[in-house]
């Protein structure tokens, strides 16, 4: 089988946010980055002689992570966090460290951490979720990078083989 892919990265698809990831059992402060996004799709060539579309693949992810975009990304599954959610506020602690956010500064993930390959591992999720239920049945692997900082990037592949039917 030829091995087709498409890239679309960066440009549009950005976003800046804030995030207090876990390591080792500890955790970092507070702080931002100027997240990229990198997407990659590998798969036979539609009747069309697509991949897919690149404009819908930016449509879709930039829809995906917009709503990132100038929040707190909040580590919903987080096992070392305390976390609270009031009505109009979350509460998160670590140790000395108390914060408090107004809940529509916050996005909750359902993630254990906030890393960028847990972060990509969501938005292939999400994209792979959008792209089948546009009838995208000839991708065969979706590829998601989240760079932090130039030469810093997590990456997740989901492999679709699997799961789609030809």
């Amino acid at each position: 089988m030829p091995n087709r892919r498409i890239t679309v990265e960066r440009n549009r698809l950005r976003f800046a946010a804030a995030h207090m990831a876990t390591f080792r059992g500890d955790c970092e402060p507070l702080h931002g980055h100027n997240y990229d996004v990198i997407i990659e799709l590998e798969g036979e060539l539609t009747g069309d002689a697509w991949i897919w579309d690149f404009g819908e693949v930016k449509r879709i992810t930039k829809e995906i992570v917009d709503p990132l975009d100038h929040k707190f990304l909040l580590q919903r599954e987080s096992k070392l966090l305390d976390m609270k959610e009031h009505e109009d506020e979350w509460e998160i602690g670590w140790l000395e460290r108390k914060y408090r956010f107004p809940k529509n500064d916050v996005f909750p993930l359902p993630l254990d951490n906030t890393t960028s390959e847990r972060i990509a591992e969501w938005v292939a999720g999400q994209l792979a979720k959008a792209l089948q239920a546009q009838g995208a049945t000839s991708i065969r692997k979706i590829t998601v990078g989240i760079e932090e900082m130039p030469g810093q990037t997590g990456w997740y592949t989901v492999d679709l083989d699997a799961s789609v039917s030809r």
